[in-house]
C-alpha cells in the first residue's frame, strides 16, 4: 500500500519541500561502510528483528540493510527514509526482499503515516541523528497501536568517564558533522522512557566485539512497547 508523504521542511522559495535531510557524501560513505560492516552487523539485524509481524514501520531505513531480515511473519513494512540517495538504494534494496517493502521520504519528527496503523516500528541507527528525539519518539508513539512494539538498536553513551567525555567532545564538534548529524552518546533508554515506552528485554553490546574502541562502539539492542492503555 503506497503512503502519501507529508510535504515537510521549506525550499528556498518558500515552497514545502520533502527533502529535509540532505548529506550526499555522506550517504554515498554509509552505503559502501554499511555494506562492508555486514558480516558482523547481519547477526544483530536478524537478532532485532526477530519474530517481528504485522504491519511494520522501519524509520530511517538507510539503504535498506535490514530489509532482507525481515520473517515472513511480516505482511508489510513501510520505510521512512529522509535522504535522497540513500532512499534510491533502499528502493533498490527493496525490490530483493521477501516481503513487501514500500520506501517513502519523511522524517522521524513528522512521519508520513496514519496514527496507531502500525504493529511495531524499527529504530536502526536513528535516534543518534534525529534533530529533535522527544519529537521523534512521540512520533513513534503516536503510530504504534496500544500494545505494539519497538524494536530499537541505537548508540548508547559509554560506561566509563573517559570515553564519555570523548563522546561528549565529538557530538559537540565534529562528529555530527562528518556523519550525516549522528551523535555517538545519546541516552537512548533513558529517552525511550521519557516517551513513556514499556522497556522489555535489551542487552548492552560493543560494535565490532574486538578491535580499538570507537565513540559509536558503545550499543543497545532491544524492545519496548506502548502501554495498552495510558494511564
Amino acid at each position: 500500500m503506497a503512503v502519501r508523504p507529508r510535504k515537510i521542511g521549506r525550499s528556498a522559495a518558500g515552497r514545502p519541500s520533502r527533502e529535509a535531510v540532505h548529506h550526499p557524501l555522506f550517504a554515498r560513505f554509509y552505503a559502501a561502510q554499511s555494506v562492508r560492516a555486514e558480516p558482523y552487523m547481519a547477526s544483530v539485524r536478524r537478532e532485532l528483528l526477530a519474530g517481528v509481524a504485522g504491519r511494520v514501520l522501519e524509520v530511517g531505513a538507510g539503504n535498506g540493510l535490514n530489509f532482507a531480515h525481515y520473517p515472513g511473519t511480516v505482511s508489510e513494512v513501510v520505510a521512512i527514509e529522509p535522504e535522497r540517495v540513500l532512499r534510491l538504494r533502499a528502493r533498490e534494496t527493496a525490490q530483493r526482499a521477501q516481503v513487501p517493502v514500500d520506501v517513502v521520504p519523511g522524517v522521524a519528527e513528522a512521519l508520513p503515516v496514519k496514527s496507531e496503523a502500525f504493529d511495531a516500528v524499527v529504530l536502526c541507527v536513528v535516534l543518534c541523528s534525529v534533530r529533535d528525539v522527544a519529537r521523534s519518539l512521540a512520533e513513534v508513539r503516536r503510530v504504534l497501536r496500544p500494545g505494539g512494539e519497538v524494536r530499537f538498536f541505537e548508540h548508547v553513551r559509554a560506561p566509563g568517564r573517559g570515553m564519555r567525555a570523548v563522546q561528549s567532545c565529538v557530538d559537540h564538534t565534529v562528529w555530527p558533522r562528518l556523519f550525516g548529524g549522528c551523535h555517538s552518546g545519546r541516552d537512548a533508554l533513558g529517552a525511550l522512557r521519557a516517551a513513556e515506552f514499556e522497556l522489555g528485554a535489551y542487552r548492552e553490546l560493543l560494535m565490532p566485539e574486538k578491535g580499538p574502541r570507537l565513540p559509536v562502539s558503545y550499543c543497545v539492542l532491544g524492545t519496548a512497547r506502548r502501554p495498552v492503555a495510558d494511564e
